[in-house]
């Protein structure tokens, strides 16, 4: 075998990314509708996205969890068929800012799938039968959620991170939940699931325009009724002592960490998108090359951008084995200042830079891919040529830009952290390094 050093091929130019043109329509309801022709296969992706922000949060997960369940028209079975019937499926899904209804169906059956989602929006039954069964399981969910230490440990993040603001809680009680009734879930309805503010996002195999026009006949009668509920912003991260949360008996433990970031339309966005990559963003990073490859601490740990509508943070997740838990935080605080006080290399900032491009243009490779994206900027008031911006931000941004960023976000004076773990034996070693407060 040779003992020659083999050099890697330089990494080629990104392309430029090729969007599709959105063409949009504002109907008399309220409702935004944004037809994308995307051709690559006869479907088309429906996304719907309405602003739910303060919602009691047992109903509005059970409102998610049951909004398919029945119109007075139809079945809950009656609706999965007709779906189907265009090849299709619909589904809902709840978070603290919005509730999201997602799908798609042959291209051919998008007036179908659209006429099926507007009897929901208009006449969802919320059945006894259907509310009680979806009840059930989403207390068993909750409850096997709760015995689950990532879980756990975000929960102690959010009540760290945000105090009293709706962020903090986001999973309600198994006992909140066994207290919903279907006559709450029709009023939540009736009071929240209204077009105002709502987006509709529509990418496939059609003419844009035939497509809005098929939208606004569909649903231009949806009642333009309800109630708008603002968040208010959320406070920035407050570093002060380690919160440590008793697992007992527990092998590892749970590190969280939350520091201060900005929102995509942001000036140093860019910058620090990249910085969080060099940091601990792919599997390149440095905090990943230290705690797992180097040192075999943990075999995951990440980090990422975080943005919700009344904020954004960098989230940093690693579970470790309890008897290194403190060297991981030793460790992942060492690389948060080497971050903070040294530029990355050009090679390595060149590498993250290349790695976040790529990714990006696989997602907007895809149907499913582009519908995600547009939906997720239009709550965030943006439109879908944001990324060709955004991407010319990424390939400009220079070694003192992301140095300037990661010093300005990503100092680790300025966290939060959290970790749950068995205090008997985490407590005296991270005490070495950090205040600890225990929980």
């Amino acid at each position: 075998m040779s003992d020659t050093k083999r050099t890697l091929p330089a990494l080629l130019p990104a392309a430029p990314i090729k969007l599709p043109n959105e063409s949009e329509r504002r109907l008399t309801n309220g409702l935004t509708v944004i037809a994308i022709r995307r051709p690559a296969v006869p479907l088309v992706e429906v996304r719907l996205r309405m602003p739910f922000a303060k919602a009691n949060l047992a109903r509005g997960a059970m409102l998610g969890q049951t909004l398919f369940s029945g119109t007075a028209e139809l079945s809950t079975v009656e609706i999965a068929a007709e779906l189907q019937s265009v090849g299709g499926g619909l589904s809902a899904s709840v978070d603290p800012d919005r509730l999201m209804i997602s799908g798609n169906s042959l291209a051919a059956g998008l007036t179908r799938i659209l006429e099926i989602l507007g009897e929901v929006l208009d006449g969802a039954a919320y059945p006894s039968d259907e509310v009680s069964t979806e009840r059930d399981r989403l207390v068993d969910h909750i409850q096997v959620a709760k015995s689950q230490p990532a879980h756990l440990a975000r929960e102690a993040l959010l009540q760290r991170l945000y105090g009293r603001h709706p962020y903090a809680v986001q999973t309600p009680e198994p006992e909140q939940v066994r207290a919903v009734r279907p006559a709450q879930l029709r009023a939540l309805h009736a009071e929240r699931v209204h077009p105002a503010g709502a987006t509709l996002v529509l990418v496939g195999d059609f003419q844009p325009k035939r497509a809005l026009d098929t939208a606004e006949a569909v649903l231009g009668s949806w009642n333009g009724g309800g109630k708008d509920v603002t968040l208010p912003a959320a406070p920035q991260p407050e570093p002060g002592p380690v919160l440590l949360v008793d697992r007992p008996d527990s092998v590892q433990s749970s590190l969280r960490m939350a520091l201060p970031a900005v929102p995509r339309t942001h000036p140093d966005h860019a910058a620090l998108q990249l910085a969080n990559l060099v940091f601990g963003g792919y599997f390149s990073s440095r905090w990943v090359e230290n705690i797992r490859e180097d040192k075999g601490y943990t075999y995951g740990p990440h980090s990422v951008i975080d943005h919700s509508a009344a904020g954004s943070v960098v989230l940093l997740s690693a579970e470790v084995a309890t008897d290194v838990t403190g060297p991981a935080l030793l460790e992942t605080v060492y690389e948060l200042g080497r971050m903070a006080t040294l530029p990355p290399g050009e090679e390595e900032l060149e590498q993250a830079r290349q790695y976040i491009l790529g990714t990006l243009m696989l997602g907007v490779s895809t149907q499913g891919g582009i519908a995600a994206l547009a939906t997720t900027y239009a709550g965030a008031g943006l439109r879908l040529d944001f990324l060709s911006e955004y991407t010319e931000q990424l390939r400009t941004a220079t070694r003192d830009d992301v140095a300037a960023a990661a010093a300005k976000y990503l100092a680790p004076s300025g966290a939060v952290t959290v970790i749950l773990g068995d205090a008997s034996k985490i407590e005296a070693p991270v005490a070495t390094l950090r205040e600890v407060e225990l929980e």
